[in-house]
């Protein structure tokens, strides 16, 4: 059977990262939901840049819009992006009717210039999931300090938030303290629990990229290479882990009970940055160690063909060797490697990438508005 349709049998809902326009009209997305088990699709500023500037597809399309009037570029890329996140969305509505709302989504992200802003963040998400019109849209959010206050709001007024550039536990637990809060105010205003979906995107294998760097500056400065080798590449998975074990204990007790209770459903972990960067890696690394109830795992086409072709189903992964997971991470602080302050650079390395990612959509954006101007 193919192993990612047997992720849904082990709870975890595959979705993709990568979206662009042939994806959706070529009909391979329907390929992907009725072959793969596919549940839902991410998007990001650098995969727009690399749809949009690294294909024709989108020229009739930016032609006929600026028919219509002079537009910036940040206009120009809305008016495609939209265009696919409903296009998407549409496709997707058969999954999202199918899990009653537990699945089927497609997400769109506030700027990255905004991350550090709650209000323009909040103003940009009510736009968006106005302007985009599907009930199976999920605004992305970055969980920074400005966004926590953010997704309380937004969860509270009934959008359906993927909160993204998650890598360290504290602030995970702060987007579902975020999460609780606005279930319960969504509660008091008499709005539907059941309606209400959120993602927790936590970033995998950056961590243990960002942690090779660590050790060896560890090391040069004299720590223990014996005990600091074994942890490369382990890490990543080890600090998902222990999220899964606090996903468990965050969603228990009286307070969730009484929101469940209602019709409110756990904001799930979705695993995000699970391809490997290091070659000498297996493929499938950050699919197979990460398999896990009421779990997903979002994942870029290459490393979806490859678990398609020869991933290994493991029940339960995630909640696997815990012990070994808490003693990898002590053994870590232990020998001079702080994880917190590996998760907070990556924080905020994550926003630049993504604002970088951005500058550069826009000047992707703006090549293409030359490249379909018609001939004088």
């Amino acid at each position: 059977m193919n192993p990612l349709k047997q992720l849904e049998q082990c709870g975890q809902s595959p979705w993709l990262d990568f979206v662009r326009r042939s994806l959706i009209r070529k009909g391979e997305l329907k390929t992907l939901i009725d072959r793969d088990g596919l549940k839902g699709v991410t998007s990001n500023p650098s995969i727009f840049e690399k749809a949009i500037g690294g294909s024709d597809e989108y020229l009739d399309d930016l032609n006929r819009f600026q028919r219509q009037g002079q537009h910036t570029p940040g206009e120009l890329y809305e008016h495609l992006a939209i265009n696919d996140i409903q296009a998407g969305a549409d496709v997707l509505r058969t999954v999202y009717d199918a899990t009653e709302g537990r699945d089927g989504y497609i997400s769109l992200e506030v700027s990255p210039d905004l991350a550090n802003d709650t209000k323009q963040t909040v103003d940009e998400a009510r736009r968006l999931w106005r302007i985009v019109g599907r009930d199976n849209l999920m605004v992305k959010v970055p969980g920074t300090e400005a966004g926590a206050p953010a997704i309380r709001t937004l969860i509270g007024e009934g959008l359906n938030i993927n909160v993204t550039l998650l890598f360290g536990i504290e602030a995970y637990e702060k987007v579902v303290e975020a999460y609780i809060a606005g279930l319960e105010e969504l509660a008091k205003s008499g709005g539907d629990l059941s309606r209400s979906a959120s993602v927790a995107s936590f970033f995998v294998s950056r961590i243990d990229s960002l942690l090779d760097k660590k050790i060896d500056a560890a090391v040069a400065k004299g720590a223990d290479k014996s005990k600091l080798d074994p942890l490369r590449n382990k890490i990543a998975i080890a600090n998902a882990k222990l999220a899964y074990e606090r996903y468990e204990g965050l969603f228990s007790g009286a307070r969730w009970e009484a929101l469940a209770a209602k019709g409110a459903r756990t904001q799930r972990l979705l695993w995000a940055s699970t391809s490997t960067k290091n070659p000498s890696l297996p493929d499938t690394l950050y699919v197979e160690t990460l398999i896990g109830r009421d779990t997903v795992n979002t994942m870029p086409p290459a490393t979806m063909d490859a678990f398609r072709d020869h991933g290994k189903i493991v029940p339960d992964a995630v909640q696997s060797n815990l012990d070994e997971a808490h003693e990898q991470i002590a053994t870590l602080e232990k020998n001079g490697v702080s994880l917190d302050e590996i998760t907070t650079e990556l924080v905020i390395d994550g926003v630049k990438q993504f604002s970088d990612a951005f500058e550069k959509l826009m000047g992707a954006v703006s090549k293409r508005r030359e490249d379909a101007k018609p001939a004088a």
